[in-house]
C-alpha cells in the first residue's frame, strides 16, 4: 500500500508570517529557491551541505549566488569523506568560485557546514582521516576547520581530535568514546559528527570570549556545543556534554513552558549559532535540539519523543525562548527530527524551523503558533544517485531508501535575489488534516 504523505504549501497566514524566499537542497539533490506560497523561483543542479544565498555584503555586491557541492569525492566510505569539491555558482549556475583539488588528498571532504567571511576567505567544515592521539591505532574520520582563501590557500587549521581533553568528558565518557571508535573505525560520519561551525560575528558581548571572529561548533554524537578561540585554537566555552541530574530524562516536560529557567541536556543538537544584530534575541544562541539518541556515553532521555529549538542566553546559560510542538498545542511526538534540522531567526521575531528528518519547513511567532508550513514534495535517496545504485544514501539506514529529508533551510531577503526576479503576493492556504 502506497504511503500518502503531505506536499508542498498545507498552511499560510499571509498577515503573521514574515515575507521571504526560501532555500534548501531536496533528497533529489538539487537546490531551490522557493517563495511561501511553494512557487520555485529558481534552481540548481546541485545540491549543498548546507546550500546557502549569499549576503551581497560579502560578495562584492553580487546577488543570487549560491554555494553548493560540485562534485563527489568518489571515496566508497561516503558519509563525511563522500565531497569533492565545493564552489560558488551565479545565477544562470556558472561556476565563480571551486576548491577541493588543492586540499589534502586531493579532496575537499567538505560536509555539514561552510561560510563566507568577511574577509572574503572561507571557513570550511572538513574531513581529516588520521590516528587521533587516545584513541587507539586506527585511522578514523576526525574532522576541522581550515581557512580558505579567495586563491583556494590553506591560511588557519584546526582538528578536534587535538582538542578532545578540553570537552570535559568523564572516565565513563572516554570509556564510551574508545569503546565505540574500536567498535566502528571507520564510521562513515566520524566519531563526534562535528555538525556545525559558525563564526559570531559583532555582537553586545563585553567578553572576550565572544570575540567576532571566534568560532562556535556543535559535535552531536558529544551533545557538545563550543566556542573556539579563533587566535589560539582553544576551546574556551562550552555547553555539555553532561547536566545536572535534576533535570531527568523527562526534561522536556518538566516546566516546558517557563522560561528563563536553566539549559538542560541537549542530545544529538544540530545549527547552534548567534543571532545576528539587528535580530530579535540578537546576541543569543539559537538551536534546533533534536532529542536524537546520542552522548559518550548515551544521554537518558524522555519517553515521549520530541525535538525543541532553543534560545539560551550564552551570559546565564539559560533558556530564554523555546518551541517544542506543544507551543503549537499538539503532542511533543509531533515534532520530531532526531538528526539534521535548523532554525533561523527572522526579522518580525518568528522563527523559521527546518524539521529536516520529515522534509517540514514551517514558521513560528513568538508564541508558537504556526504561520506558515510546507512539506518539500521532492524526494530521493539522500545524495546524487539512482533507485539502481547500491549503497544506502540516507545516514541511519542499511538498505537504500527514498526520503524527503531536508538538511538545512534558509530564509533569503528578496533583494538578495537579482531584480526582476518574481515576489508575488501571499495567498492564505490551510490545507492541514482536520483543520478544514
Amino acid at each position: 500500500m502506497a504511503f500518502v504523505r503531505l506536499s508542498g504549501v498545507t498552511y499560510l497566514d499571509p498577515e503573521l508570517a514574515h515575507p521571504s524566499y526560501v532555500l534548501f537542497s531536496g533528497a533529489d539533490s538539487i537546490t531551490r529557491l522557493i517563495d511561501l506560497n511553494g512557487t520555485v523561483i529558481h534552481q540548481w543542479p546541485y545540491a549543498g551541505v548546507p546550500p546557502r544565498i549569499l549576503d551581497p555584503a560579502l560578495n562584492s555586491g553580487r546577488v543570487g549566488d549560491v554555494g553548493v557541492q560540485l562534485t563527489d569525492s568518489g571515496d566508497p566510505r561516503g558519509g563525511i569523506y563522500a565531497n569533492g569539491t565545493i564552489g560558488q555558482l551565479d545565477w544562470a549556475g556558472e561556476r565563480v568560485w571551486e576548491w577541493g583539488t588543492q586540499a589534502a588528498g586531493g579532496a575537499a571532504r567538505q560536509n555539514h557546514d561552510w561560510e563566507l567571511l568577511p574577509s572574503g576567505n572561507r571557513l570550511i567544515l572538513v574531513t581529516f582521516p588520521r590516528v587521533v592521539p587516545g584513541l587507539g591505532d586506527d585511522v578514523v574520520g576526525d574532522q576541522g576547520l581550515v581557512e580558505v582563501t579567495a586563491a583556494g590557500e590553506v591560511v588557519w587549521q584546526w582538528l578536534a581530535g587535538d582538542h578532545l581533553d578540553e570537552f570535559g568528558f568523564t572516565e565513563a565518557g572516554w570509556a564510551a568514546l574508545r569503546e565505540t571508535v574500536a567498535r566502528d573505525p571507520e564510521d562513515p560520519w566520524g566519531y563526534l559528527e562535528m555538525n556545525s561551525a559558525k563564526s559570531l560575528g559583532h555582537n553586545h558581548w563585553d567578553d572576550p570570549v565572544f570575540a567576532a571572529d571566534n568560532i562556535l561548533v556543535s559535535f552531536r554524537k558529544a551533545n557538545i556545543i563550543a566556542v573556539i578561540e579563533k587566535s589560539t585554537g582553544a576551546v574556551v566555552w562550552r555547553l555539555g556534554p553532561y547536566y545536572t541530574a535534576e533535570a531527568g530524562a523527562q526534561h522536556q516536560r518538566i516546566n516546558a513552558h517557563k522560561v528563563p529557567r536553566p539549559l538542560d541536556q541537549t542530545s544529538g543538537q544540530h545549527n547552534p549559532h548567534m543571532i545576528a544584530p539587528g535580530l530579535p534575541g540578537a546576541g543569543n544562541i539559537l538551536v534546533f535540539d533534536n532529542q536524537g539518541g546520542a552522548g559518550y556515553p548515551p544521554a537518558p532521555l524522555g519517553i515521549y519523543a520530541g525535538s525543541r529549538v532553543l534560545e539560551i542566553d550564552p551570559s546565564t546559560r539559560d533558556i530564554v525562548w523555546q518551541y517544542t510542538a506543544e507551543d503549537s498545542g499538539l503532542p511533543s511526538w509531533a515534532f520530531f527530527s532526531s538528526f539534521v534540522s535548523n532554525a533561523q531567526r527572522l526579522p518580525n521575531g518568528n522563527t523559521l524551523i527546518d524539521e529536516g528528518m520529515q522534509g517540514r519547513l514551517f514558521q513560528v511567532t513568538p508564541d508558537g503558533d504556526v504561520v506558515w508550513e510546507y512539506h518539500s514534495p521532492y524526494q530521493g535517496y539522500g545524495v546524487a544517485g539512482e533507485p539502481e545504485v547500491k549503497q544506502p544514501r540516507v545516514p541511519g539506514v542499511d538498505r537504500l531508501s527514498l526520503t524527503s529529508l531536508v538538511y538545512r533551510a534558509q530564509a533569503v531577503p528578496f533583494d538578495w535575489a537579482p531584480a526582476g526576479t518574481a515576489v508575488e503576493p501571499l495567498r492564505a492556504v490551510d490545507l492541514r488534516p482536520g483543520r478544514g
